[in-house]
C-alpha cells in the first residue's frame, strides 16, 4: 500500500477508539485528560535513574555536545530532561501549559536553557525551530493526520528523529473493562507496525527496535481504579467497583507493554 492508503487506514482506526456519544455524554469528567502530577513523577524518576533503553540511546548518540533537542509532546520532560548534561537547549513543545511550566521548573533547576511551544504539532510547527534531534514520545496514537506529523518532525531535526510509542494502542489492555461495564467492544489496531509501515511509505529509512516497557502502568490497584473510572466515563465513586472487577478478571497486576522505538536519519 502507498503512503496515501496508509495514512487513510490510520485514521480511520484510529477514529474506531472515539468513545460513543451516550456515554460520553454522563461522563464526570474529560475521559481523554491527563493528570501533570502523574507525568511528573515519570519525569522525576527518569531523572533519577536513567533509563538506558534504546530511545534514549539513539537520542544521545544523535546528538553533538551542547546540541539541540526537540521534544514533541514533551509532557514534563520525560524523554529529554534526563539528557540535560550534553544539551545546549531543548525545545519543548505541549498542548499543557500546566506540563509545560512543571517541566520549565525542572530545568531550570538543571541549568537547561529550554524554550516552550504551546500548542499542537505541526499547529505550531512554524514557531519552533530546527534541533539537532528530535524526540517524540507516547504521542502519536492521538494524532489522525500522521503523514503531516512526520513530516514536521522530519523537516525540524537536522540528524535525527526518534519515536517511542507502546506496541499496541494504549488503552487496549482496558478492553475487558469496557465490556463489563459499558458493552462495548474497543478496537485491536493501530498497532506500532502501521505506524512504522507509514514512515517507510513516506520514505524515511526506519529502523525499529522493541523491548519489554521499563515501568509498571500502575502504582497501586487504587491508583488503577481511579483511572479506569476516568476512562471509562464511570463517577469516581465506583473505584471500589472497578478494583473488585479488575481482581475478578484476573487483570492485577497490569501485564508491561511493549515499548517500540522508530527512528531515522
Amino acid at each position: 500500500m502507498d503512503a496515501e492508503e496508509l495514512a487513510a487506514r490510520w485514521r480511520e482506526r484510529l477514529d474506531a477508539w472515539a468513545i460513543p456519544a451516550e456515554i460520553l455524554a454522563r461522563a464526570p469528567r474529560d475521559p481523554w485528560g491527563h493528570a501533570p502530577e502523574r507525568f511528573a513523577a515519570r519525569t522525576d524518576r527518569a531523572l533519577a535513574e536513567r533509563d538506558e533503553g534504546p530511545t534514549m540511546t539513539r537520542v544521545a548518540e544523535a546528538l553533538p555536545e551542547g546540541g539541540t533537542l526537540l521534544d514533541v509532546g514533551a509532557g514534563v520532560g520525560a524523554a529529554s530532561l534526563p539528557l540535560h548534561g550534553r544539551l545546549g537547549r531543548l525545545y519543548a513543545v505541549d498542548s499543557s501549559a500546566a506540563m509545560l511550566d512543571a517541566l520549565t521548573e525542572r530545568a531550570d533547576k538543571l541549568d537547561l536553557p529550554v524554550t516552550t511551544v504551546e500548542g499542537r504539532w505541526p499547529d505550531v510547527s512554524g514557531e519552533t525551530p530546527v534541533a539537532d534531534v528530535a524526540v517524540c514520545a507516547h504521542v502519536v496514537y492521538n494524532v489522525p493526520d500522521l503523514p503531516a506529523f512526520l513530516r514536521a518532525l522530519d523537516e525540524h531535526a537536522s540528524r535525527r528523529v526518534v519515536l517511542e510509542l507502546s506496541h499496541r494502542h494504549p488503552m487496549a489492555w482496558m478492553t475487558p473493562l469496557w465490556q463489563h461495564f459499558h458493552g462495548v467492544d474497543r478496537p485491536v489496531r493501530p498497532v506500532a507496525e502501521d505506524c512504522v509501515a507509514l514512515a517507510a511509505a513516506l520514505g524515511y529509512a526506519v529502523r525499529v527496535e522493541e523491548r519489554e516497557a521499563p515501568l509498571e502502568r500502575f502504582g497501586s490497584l487504587d491508583e488503577l481504579a481511579a483511572s479506569v473510572c476516568r476512562r471509562l466515563c464511570l463517577d469516581p465513586g465506583r473505584a471500589g467497583e472497578v478494583a473488585g472487577t479488575v481482581a475478578e478478571l484476573g487483570m492485577w497486576p497490569v501485564p508491561r507493554d511493549r515499548w517500540v522505538t522508530v527512528w531515522w536519519e
